[in-house]
């Protein structure tokens, strides 16, 4: 059965920014309805996408680069994306708009609920990539990456399955290390020193790590855990 997380809710700041334009307006009126998973009832993935080979989970997406890419790379996978911010909702069904992707479902709330309907098991890889880093003190119970979450994250993901987290602030990479050492579900396999900052294989920027940069944080950190069998 699905744990109960006790910890908070409000992983997420805002729910908005720019005002949608017409065409995304229409989208959220026609496909995201279509798309968005309903968690009225258990969500299986395996029934999202019955041929799928593997299910991918992206959490918080932002404009959606990453998740639309990989799925447009391995089309014979299902993928789950994440957000609450309508503008990166917005891009996402842009571009699955104009490219006909057929693989990818949205959830356009907070994950936790998601997470609490799912059964044992069912995902493969789960991506959180550049989440807010929550950076003053009173606000750290706001990051996504707490013990309750983690083991949300175990309970859902198959065993040896994949966790990726990156950021570009260091604090947050050495508070999400913080507790994965701490958790018996995940391992962190051992690496070079410094091989925490080469991007993962196939890895393209996404417009926040290229903003990240202009504004001089040139470093990132790139962690990859595995669920322990």
């Amino acid at each position: 059965m699905p744990q109960d997380p006790k910890g908070p809710r409000a992983f997420f700041g805002r729910r908005s920014g720019k005002k949608l334009h017409k065409g995304q307006r229409a989208l959220f009126e026609t496909l995201l309805p279509e798309l968005s998973v309903d968690i009225s009832a258990p969500v299986d993935p395996g029934i999202l996408f019955p041929a799928a080979r593997h299910i991918h989970l992206e959490i918080g997406y932002g404009g959606g680069e990453h998740i639309s890419r990989m799925a447009r790379e391995n089309p014979e996978d299902g993928f789950i994306g994440c957000e609450v911010f309508t503008g990166g909702i917005g891009k996402l069904l842009e571009t699955i708009d104009a490219e006909a992707i057929g693989n990818i479902r949205l959830f356009p709330d907070d994950v936790i609920k998601l997470l609490a309907v799912m059964p044992d098991a069912s995902v493969d890889r789960f991506y959180v990539l550049y989440p807010d880093p929550w950076p003053k003190p009173r606000h750290h119970k706001r990051r996504l990456i707490q013990f309750p979450v983690l083991a949300e994250f175990a309970r859902v993901l198959k065993p040896d399955g994949r966790f990726r987290f990156a950021t570009d602030i260091e604090d947050y990479a050495n508070w999400t290390l913080a507790h994965i050492l701490r958790s018996e579900d995940f391992s962190w396999p051992v690496q070079a020193p410094g091989a925490w900052h080469a991007p993962y294989p196939g890895w393209q920027p996404t417009r926040y790590e290229e903003k990240a940069r202009r504004q001089g944080r040139m470093q990132s950190f790139y962690l990859e855990f595995l669920r322990r069998a």
